[in-house]
């Protein structure tokens, strides 16, 4: 049996997964590019997302697609970097529409721990990737793993918030059931796709709005 480390609820969830041969081999993928690569997030970050927001507390899930692949940025989180790593391009645009939406001031720090700690599930499809080199780590199992994910917070009966941002999120989460959650879909922030919609777009208030709707607490975003 395999030993993944990983926040409790989730890997009780999760354990049929980590017992199926694609997630043996993609495990055997990984710990090779680890020993012989530059790979980021740092191991220990791999199932950062999931350490963060355990599956109970989740009530927004945003997906993304890669870690970021330069020095010191992904520790992850989607869209995230750490303390002290300048915000990239997309995630200035974020803050840009949140401080647009809500009034909020851009943050000095890029580091998304703190809403994921308030619920906000920031899952990549692909949880690894080799340093400068966008993509190296799809279709190795990484986006079968996280589809599984997705299903179970689709499954969930929490009326959650999922924000996807761009072609890629909005595909993989067309199963997600409309009736019960709210999906807010838009381009992604990205500087290249940005001014055609993402700013502007109000998801921020709208997933708050949602939340309250829900007798939940809002994000402090």
């Amino acid at each position: 049996m395999m030993d993944i480390k990983i926040e409790p609820h989730w890997k009780e969830l999760l354990n049929n997964e980590f017992e199926k041969p694609y997630f043996s081999a993609l495990t055997d993928f990984v710990k090779s590019e680890y020993a012989s690569q530059k790979i980021y997030p740092p191991g220990r970050l791999i199932f950062n997302s999931f350490d963060k927001c355990p599956f109970d507390k989740v009530k927004v899930v945003i997906l993304g697609q890669d870690p970021y692949h330069e020095p010191g940025q992904a520790h992850g989180l989607c869209f995230s970097v750490p303390d002290g790593v300048p915000p990239p391009p997309s995630l200035q645009n974020i803050f840009k529409e949140i401080q647009e939406d809500l009034g909020i001031p851009v943050p000095k720090s890029g580091n998304l721990e703190r809403w994921a700690e308030q619920g906000v599930f920031m899952l990549n499809a692909t949880l690894t990737v080799r340093a400068h080199q966008a993509g190296s780590h799809q279709k190795k199992g990484w986006e079968t793993f996280t589809d599984q994910v997705v299903r179970l917070l689709n499954d969930s009966e929490n009326h959650l918030v999922f924000i996807l941002w761009g072609a890629y999120a909005q595909r993989k989460g067309e199963f997600i059931d409309t009736k019960k959650h709210l999906v807010l879909s838009s381009v992604h922030p990205s500087p290249l796709s940005s001014h055609r919609g993402f700013f502007g777009n109000h998801q921020f208030s709208k997933a708050n709005a949602f939340l309250v709707q829900q007798e939940k607490e809002p994000i402090r975003w």
